[in-house]
């Protein structure tokens, strides 16, 4: 008798992973974790398997989801533009695309009393690569300055500007590597400061490279500088969530500007609210030259991300048709549901609940810290959090426990009001001992609460496997 043939609905989770493991390319980063999931439905902070078990996301894809999953205004935004002109070739027209450029440009021209365009593509490396390229067109400069610890995406450009190796190793010389400098990270800064009485001791080093010819920067003569600009995260990324010194920008724009070096901010991961303020870079006081957006822009319901740039370094005359270009890139249905992520966020009062929720965040898993030694650091600027997992000393980076930590969650065997539950988290930092939470900004103070009780269950459970 011949072998019934399995419909795909009748496949098993175990059937789909083998065969995944025979098909998908490992490429990606689905096997950075021991434990592999197959979700089948999301909403609001949860991802649920087959058997519903609720897996409280506090990472959110990486911020794309920052709204939460399933938002129904705008799935039904979505749904609206599917009905009605899904298709469009980039180089014709919509209403949507005009006005969700008119929206982020008046915003970004009232905050910052700069005038600008959006330039439109489809990710968050395809964007920098766009701004990399307006920064050579406007400087005829190719070096440029970035962080030690920065994460600007995965292609070839933006590889480029990242500043792990891993990420070059494999793909030849990259000629245009930026030039790292240290980021201010405080709880192991690089220098061996305190940030007490440090002085921004990392920015002085900075400086002094400017202060010879024969330092490799700058003809002092004219103060030309060979670099062209200085891509730059708010708050360091996959680097860890790390927060900089409140006045820290101030100063660095100072020698920035001193030597006409154009700063671009990376918003990708930490624009929309993220950190309290639609743009992370307004809680720094400074004006950026060139700002780069993604993920959150469509609450990750389409692939859809921008540039803003100031006039003149992307007006027609200097930037025109055909300077950079992709299929996808002002595609109708990201740019409706862009558009309707910015009506959300003008009838929302995030600038104070964000703010409020992340204190609370804070506090919470301050208390866990007092508790236990293995967390060295908790910070947070708005929904933006680290927790920084270490020895018993509290400092020696400790990969082992949260790894465990990782995989403990993601098995969902976790419990809480006699329910099991698992546990999304995002692991960074420079030794991938930092969980990196980006919640949905719609968490409430009882998912925060559960959030803490079950990541003490899954610390708890760590510290008894790595001792």
């Amino acid at each position: 008798m011949d072998k019934k043939i399995k419909t795909e609905k009748e496949l098993s989770d175990a059937e789909l992973l083998k065969l995944e493991a025979q098909y998908c390319s490992w490429g990606d980063t689905v096997h950075y974790a021991k434990e592999l999931n197959i979700f089948t439905h999301c909403d609001g902070s949860y991802l649920y398997d087959k058997n519903d078990t609720p897996f409280l996301d506090l990472q959110m894809w990486y911020s794309a989801a920052t709204f939460g999953y399933n938002h129904p205004q705008l799935k039904k935004a979505l749904d609206q533009q599917v009905a009605t002109l899904p298709q469009l070739a980039c180089q014709y027209l919509h209403k949507e695309k005009i006005l969700l450029s008119v929206k982020i440009a008046r915003d970004i021209e009232r905050k910052f009393n700069a005038k600008g365009r959006v330039h439109f593509n489809v990710g968050g490396a395809s964007a920098i690569e766009d701004a990399i390229k307006v920064v050579r067109n406007h400087t005829k400069k190719n070096p440029v300055f970035a962080f030690m610890g920065s994460y600007h995406g995965r292609t070839l450009g933006a590889t480029s500007i990242t500043s792990s190796f891993r990420y070059r190793e494999k793909f030849g010389h990259f000629s245009d590597r930026a030039n790292f400098v240290p980021y201010p990270y405080c709880f192991r800064c690089p220098l061996g400061k305190k940030k007490e009485t440090c002085q921004f001791a990392c920015l002085r080093e900075f400086e002094r490279l400017f202060e010879s010819e024969y330092y490799s920067l700058v003809n002092t003569k004219t103060r030309n500088c060979e670099y062209g600009a200085f891509f730059v995260e708010p708050i360091q990324a996959t680097g860890g969530y790390v927060i900089p010194p409140k006045d820290y920008f101030v100063e660095l724009k100072k020698i920035l500007d001193r030597y006409k070096i154009l700063l671009v901010d990376d918003e990708i991961q930490m624009g929309f609210y993220r950190t309290g303020k639609l743009w992370a870079i307004e809680n720094y006081g400074v004006t950026p030259d060139i700002m780069v957006f993604g993920k959150a822009l469509t609450n990750g319901l389409n692939p859809i991300s921008a540039i803003w740039a100031k006039e003149e370094l992307i007006s027609p005359e200097v930037f025109p048709p055909g300077m950079t270009h992709a299929t996808f890139s002002s595609n109708p249905l990201g740019t409706a549901v862009g558009l309707e992520v910015m009506k959300l966020i003008e009838a929302s009062d995030f600038e104070t609940s964000v703010p409020r929720k992340g204190a609370y965040f804070v506090t919470r898993l301050q208390s866990l810290q007092k508790k236990y030694p293995q967390i060295g650091e908790v910070a947070g600027l708005g929904l933006a959090l680290r927790i920084e997992i270490c020895q018993k000393d509290g400092f020696t980076p400790n990969r082992e426990l949260t790894d465990a930590i990782m995989n403990i969650g993601l098995a969902g065997k976790l419990t809480a009001g006699g329910k099991k539950h698992g546990l999304i988290l995002d692991v960074g930092g420079y030794y991938k001992n930092v969980f990196t939470l980006a919640p949905s900004l719609y968490i409430t103070e009882k998912e925060i609460d559960l959030a803490v009780e079950l990541f003490e269950e899954a610390l708890k459970k760590g510290i008894a496997q790595t001792t």
